[in-house]
């Protein structure tokens, strides 16, 4: 249905986080992740036993399983739109308070925004008194340092969600202030609930089972509601060890500034950070759906730059591993340079194998070329195993193959090899001993 129809306020909606109807059904166009289509809460119910399922196998076949969930299986995807809109505009607001406290063009963290002009232009802006605006900032450590940075500013929101259905907060476009969330309405606020509910029971049966929970990015327009989830998730199960991984995308402009973020945010409160990097799998749908609705393609340019993201949002979690050890990153790539430029670095930065912070992942059925010297050298990898009815899963693992151009050269560069080692042990008499 149309946006505005069931919610007031929806027209001044920012496009990227509207409702669109030729984009309803997301399977369309993705050749390489599996899609839910939300039907109604009993199938969300249906997925959650699916998950759980999936964790007691994973628990019951290997010590230091993972298991992968999708959130908009789990609840109404216009639930997330709403929240990562609200979400964006709050952090793009801090944006524009540092820009105009001179900070433009800084990395995110690096903005501290000075609380005295921060409470003034909040009242010049008619936003908030300067009372009201103390009052927000007398909490726990929240300004008493005189600056206010992402992080306390964020934290803003957490608390004072009833506070998010009131404030007002400035476009940029158009120079009105305009409400940060229409409000939601009871059913919606239902949904919501649901959703955190049946992601708390994942969590707890992954706890339980000691299965760490990998959750799934999807696409942008979801993303800043799933990974800020996902972080609450972190914030409460992750106190001991990594149960729950958070994915990033390194397709997106803006990954390094959420990962550093959030590793920040995990180094203050004193949680372990788990992180699954990925490439990305949305890349055709998301440039389509932003020239088609008219907002800034989310997505790096070229390849070469989604790459550069990646070994540089990964050197960082390194560099986190080695001086914290609190963080822990599967690489879920298929790149054989990214694999090597992991392996480098683990050996500059003194990070063992055997110390289980780095993990690998792979695709059942690919790549097998990596996955197997690296277990073989005792490196901790996986490989990621879709399931599901025939005619669901074998579309997704052809189009897998489809995607990963070069992918029969491979396969035809292994079976020499593995031919090859075969008949060496044929002539040597060794053919079960691979020690000979």
């Amino acid at each position: 249905p149309s946006p505005s129809s069931s919610t007031p306020g929806a027209e001044q909606r920012e496009k990227q986080y509207r409702a669109h109807r030729g984009f309803g059904d997301r399977r369309g166009g993705v050749i390489s992740a599996r899609t839910y289509f939300y039907a109604d809460e009993a199938k969300c119910d249906q997925h959650m036993e699916t998950f759980l399922r999936c964790i007691d196998a994973s628990g019951g076949s290997s010590e230091n399983g993972f298991s992968a969930i999708k959130l908009t299986a789990l609840g109404r995807p216009q639930f997330l739109l709403q929240f990562s809109e609200v979400l964006v505009k709050w952090r793009r607001f801090f944006h524009q308070m540092a820009a105009e406290q001179g900070q433009a063009g800084r990395a995110a963290l690096e903005m501290k925004l000075e609380a005295e002009k921060l409470q003034e232009a909040l009242a010049n802006l008619g936003i908030a008194t300067k009372a009201e605006s103390q009052h927000w900032f007398m909490g726990e450590n929240l300004g008493m340092s005189g600056t206010v940075d992402l992080l306390d500013w964020n934290s803003l929101i957490d608390s004072r969600t009833k506070l998010s259905k009131l404030l007002l907060v400035p476009n940029m476009q158009t120079g009105q202030l305009e409400p940060l969330l229409s409000r939601f309405t009871e059913e919606e606020d239902l949904q919501m609930k649901r959703m955190l509910q049946r992601m708390d029971v994942l969590a707890k049966r992954a706890t339980e089972k000691g299965v760490r929970l990998m959750v799934d990015a999807e696409q942008s327009y979801f993303q800043p509601a799933i990974s800020r989830l996902t972080l609450e998730m972190q914030r409460r199960f992750n106190r001991d060890r990594a149960i729950i991984f958070n994915t990033y995308q390194c397709y997106l402009k803006e990954a390094y500034d959420n990962v550093t973020v959030d590793v920040e945010l995990s180094r203050r409160e004193g949680w372990h950070f788990g992180t699954k990097l990925v490439r990305g799998a949305y890349m055709e749908q998301e440039r389509e759906r932003a020239a088609q609705i008219g907002y800034e393609d989310p997505i790096n340019p070229t390849y070469e730059k989604t790459n550069e993201m990646y070994h540089r949002c990964l050197d960082y979690i390194l560099e986190e591993i080695k001086h914290n050890w609190k963080a822990n990153v599967m690489v879920a790539s298929h790149n054989e340079d990214t694999v090597k430029f992991t392996l480098r670095r683990m050996m500059e930065l003194g990070i063992h194998p055997s110390e289980k912070k780095v993990y690998f992942g792979q695709l059942l059925g690919m790549c097998d070329q990596i996955t197997f010297p690296l277990g073989q050298a005792g490196f901790p990898v996986y490989k990621y195993v879709p399931y599901g009815p025939v005619n669901e899963v074998l579309p997704y693992l052809s189009r897998r193959a489809q995607e990963n151009r070069g992918f029969m050269q491979r396969a035809n560069r292994e079976r020499d090899l593995l031919w090859r080692e075969v008949k060496r042990r044929l002539l040597t008499g060794s053919l079960f001993s691979p020690n000979h």
